[in-house]
């Protein structure tokens, strides 16, 4: 969560954080099953992993999709802290069943999600983002949880809606101007505002991406990183914002003086286009992970579990390849499968969340927010981590002819 004005006041939060869980059972040991089992019923088994509601392509990527999060007060519980969405419809549950019911929210404080296909015109296309309400409008009783929320709703609705008569692709800064479009005609929405991070990845593999504010992205590829976003501040600890300012927070500042809060645009967005390949891994999140992680240290924690998993491998001390096993990792129907394994996108999102709330609760080890307090307010004396919402995106691209 940041603030709407440039006189941010910040302040530390208690925070419950156990001792992380048993993890499940070694990953190589599962891996090793799957390419035995793989070997054994030879190319059609990787191939077909699931049904598909789409029509049969011989080339193309399908997206594995996952998130994990914790809001700041609460503790994260890697078994229902988690959702896991189905590539073919978009659909998802929740490790906890009960949080998939309408009208409840998840636990993950100002922070929100989506992902989801691209109507019919792009089959096995699919948008993504992750989104954080930011502070200041508490005062005036609104939430902006709210906003962030209905920004990621909005802009899964403009995506599934998406007209097969649109003669050009669909680019994610299209979307997320449907989407602020939409809040801003919905009454029950009072006001507030948000960061936006939203990805457009095609069957084509080509990944389009819009970036508002502190909420970001890092591109993954055999354990390097291929791409990593910047933020977009007006002012330290002050980001590019989507935002309805409310008429009575109008009336005070014109009353009384003050700043407005910022009311950026969806076309102030940082616009980016990449290429994916067989194995890429996207990390999409909120600012309470990139508070508290380097882009490097997300990468360690991808390339561990990756590599713990047999997805990459580095036969004979060679370079990284990625594992013919992959698409049987990353299957949804993994859980189900009696394996007691969570999908690789799920574990992987989860890794990433347990180590940024690991990070946050650190006092003694000082993270990219600390040390950016240090240079711009060194009479602060911040130290530790920065104590937030964390909400991870995790998308794994599999390319379905690597089969």
């Amino acid at each position: 969560m940041r603030s709407f004005c440039r006189c941010a006041q910040w302040s530390r939060h208690a925070a419950l954080f156990p001792s992380p869980p048993t993890r499940p059972r070694n990953c190589l040991d599962f891996a090793d099953r799957c390419a035995l089992k793989a070997s054994f019923l030879g190319p059609p088994y990787l191939r077909s992993f699931h049904s598909s509601t789409f029509s049969a392509a011989p080339s193309g990527f399908d997206y594995k999709i996952a998130a994990a999060f914790s809001g700041k007060a609460n503790v994260f519980d890697h078994n229902k802290h988690h959702f896991l969405f189905d590539s073919e419809t978009g659909h998802g549950s929740y490790g906890e069943a009960a949080l998939a019911k309408r009208g409840r929210k998840i636990p993950s404080g100002q922070d929100s999600f989506f992902a989801g296909p691209i109507g019919d015109y792009e089959a096995r296309s699919v948008a993504f983002a992750v989104a954080d309400g930011v502070g200041g409008y508490k005062d005036s009783g609104i939430d902006s949880a709210d906003f962030a929320h209905g920004i990621c709703r909005y802009m899964k609705e403009a995506a599934s809606t998406r007209k097969a008569e649109k003669k050009t692709k669909t680019k994610a800064v299209e979307l997320l101007q449907e989407g602020y479009d939409q809040l801003c005609s919905d009454p029950q929405i009072k006001g507030g505002g948000s960061t936006a991070c939203i990805g457009v990845a095609k069957s084509d593999g080509s990944l389009d991406v819009a970036n508002l504010g502190d909420s970001g992205f890092v591109h993954l590829r055999m354990n390097a990183v291929s791409f990593y976003s910047e933020p977009q501040t007006h002012a330290f600890n002050t980001p590019f914002q989507l935002s309805t300012v409310p008429p009575k927070i109008l009336a005070q500042i014109k009353n009384f003086g003050g700043a407005a809060p910022f009311c950026d645009m969806p076309a102030d967005a940082s616009l980016s286009s990449h290429r994916m390949h067989h194995g890429d891994v996207l990390v999409f999140a909120t600012d309470g992970v990139w508070d508290n992680l380097t882009s490097q240290e997300v990468l360690d924690v991808v390339s561990s579990t990756m590599t713990h998993s047999g997805a990459w491998t580095a036969p004979d001390g060679h370079a990284v390849q990625v594992s013919p096993t992959i698409p049987y990792l990353t299957a949804e129907t993994l859980s189900k499968e009696g394996h007691g394994m969570l999908p690789l996108q799920t574990r992987l999102a989860i890794e990433v969340v347990r180590k940024a709330k690991d990070a946050s609760v650190n006092v003694k080890r000082d993270g990219p927010f600390a040390r950016a307090v240090q240079q711009v307010y060194p009479q602060e004396r911040w130290h530790g981590g920065k104590i937030d919402d964390i909400c991870v995106l995790v998308v794994v691209a599999i390319d379905r002819s690597s089969g």
